[in-house]
């Protein structure tokens, strides 16, 4: 299983609040759950990480093996590992993956395969890209202004 925790003061000051006001979290994690999922599906569409950098292109073995009947789209073969995204919210806490151990290589590259970011900005650090994490904290403050 991979684990990435990510962390930054901001969210973790406004979780603090908003944990003390309502106790049981579970529905501002939903919502961050679903909006992050929303952003890294989008991902796929536009073949780019969580900063906007273009994924690199297939090396010229993988596209001269591709299979005929597959999607022609990068990390999107057979739509297996976009299938497998989801999340899960608790009372203090939210998680977003994947359930294709595949995505782990992408996250982070190998040796002989190029990052292509799906979930952080960061894997090693465990930071979310600006954007995402603006949009964290939206979510958050709409919870805290009692907006929802």
């Amino acid at each position: 299983m991979l684990t990435v925790t990510v962390e930054s003061k901001a969210v973790t000051d406004l979780l603090s609040t908003l944990l003390k006001r309502m106790g049981d979290l579970k529905p501002a994690m939903a919502g961050i759950g679903q909006e992050l999922e929303s952003r890294v599906s989008a991902r796929f569409e536009t073949e780019t990480d969580p900063l906007g950098r273009p994924w690199a292109p297939w090396a010229p073995s993988t596209a001269a093996n591709y299979p005929a009947d597959g999607n022609r789209r990068l990390l999107d073969r057979y739509g297996d590992m976009l299938s497998s995204l989801n999340h899960r919210a608790d009372s203090d806490s939210v998680r977003i993956g994947f359930g294709s151990p595949i995505a782990t290589f992408h996250e982070w590259g190998t040796v002989r395969m190029p990052r292509r970011g799906l979930l952080t900005d960061d894997p090693d650090a465990g930071t979310l890209a600006p954007n995402d994490e603006v949009a964290v904290l939206s979510i958050l403050d709409t919870f805290l202004t009692g907006d929802i």
